[in-house]
């Protein structure tokens, strides 16, 4: 996640969601799918991935950089990608690469599709961006780790609609990766998407969580941030609903005006990864959040270590986006 710059002043939704119509059978394939999200590979994920990312030689920096925010003089993501990579093809998907240049910087993002039965061309998506300062266990080793466990489960079923898991290359530099996606999609038809960054931090103690600038929230940091725009209020109010009735973990909805990107100072503070591009072009997505240096003093530290995560948090995290993307995408079957 992209350090923060700007205050703002934030619409909460509430957290409690209307009566949903889901049958019975319905959320018990949902929650027997959810239950097949693993704690321990999600962590086996988020340690191979850090020390990946503490082993590699940094991208260069310049000396103002260093000066001026020296956590870019520690950003990695060559070997993020191939472990990325190699375990989505070890859950049976065909990954693709998406290159691009901007500037004097040569970016690589990563695509891999599990089709659709009867609508193939509806895509259902989820992604995360696996550049990292430091080792990056929170930011965005959790974030990487999700998009992979759900690639192994959500792969042993079919649904209806695609689901598209995504690496976004340079999101700390900008959103480089997932802007040039959102360019490069044409007439693709994107239903709703996902996007994680930094979802496995969280703390009971009172007083470890800290508001955004103009938003009181909660001051115990043990929710997940589901944060969208009134385009895409509708996936919120569902994941709400979902999570009513699997009673996974505590939620908490930060919604934008219109579509978040116009109300300023609103849209610079909640603009902060790989959404944003999402939401300049209309397409629902919603960001899920710890809410990082809110709640994470290691935030782009070199102390943002695996053993600062909170593992059963983190799974339930997966476990409620795992529903939501099987109920998009028309399943399971």
């Amino acid at each position: 996640m992209k350090k923060f710059f700007a205050a703002a002043s934030l619409m909460l939704a509430s957290a409690c969601a209307p009566t949903s119509n889901y049958s019975e059978e319905q959320l018990s394939r949902l929650a027997t799918l959810a239950g097949q999200i693993e704690t321990e590979k999600l962590m086996a994920h988020v340690q191979a991935l850090t020390g990946n990312h503490v082993e590699e030689t940094p991208l260069a920096c310049s000396e103002l950089q260093r000066k001026e925010y020296p956590p870019l003089c520690h950003l990695t993501r060559d070997r993020a990608r191939e472990l990325m990579r190699t375990r989505l093809e070890d859950a049976g998907l065909q990954v693709r690469d998406q290159t691009g240049q901007r500037g004097e910087h040569t970016f690589t993002n990563l695509i891999a599709d599990l089709p659709g039965t009867t609508h193939p061309e509806e895509l259902i998506l989820v992604g995360a961006h696996f550049d990292a300062h430091y080792m990056g266990a929170d930011d965005n080793s959790t974030g990487v780790a999700g998009v992979l466990e759900l690639a192994r489960v959500l792969s042993q079923y079919r649904f209806e609609r695609t689901i598209r898991f995504v690496g976004f290359d340079l999101e700390e530099l900008g959103d480089i990766g997932s802007a040039h996606y959102v360019d490069m999609m044409g007439d693709e038809k994107l239903v709703a998407s996902i996007i994680f960054d930094c979802i496995g931090y969280y703390s009971t103690e009172p007083g470890s969580q800290q508001s955004m600038p103009g938003l009181p929230s909660p001051t115990t940091g043990d929710f997940l941030a589901i944060i969208g725009n009134d385009n895409s209020i509708d996936l919120a109010t569902e994941l709400h609903q979902l999570n009513d009735h699997l009673k996974l973990m505590r939620l908490l909805s930060i919604i934008a005006p219109g579509n978040g990107t116009t109300a300023v100072p609103v849209s610079a503070s909640l603009m902060r990864s790989d959404h944003a591009p999402f939401w300049y072009k209309g397409h629902k997505a919603l960001f899920l959040t710890d809410t990082a240096n809110f709640r994470n003093t290691n935030y782009h530290r070199d102390t943002d270590t695996v053993e600062t995560l909170a593992p059963d948090y983190f799974r339930r995290a997966v476990q409620i986006s795992a529903a939501g993307l099987a109920t998009w995408a028309g399943g399971p079957q």
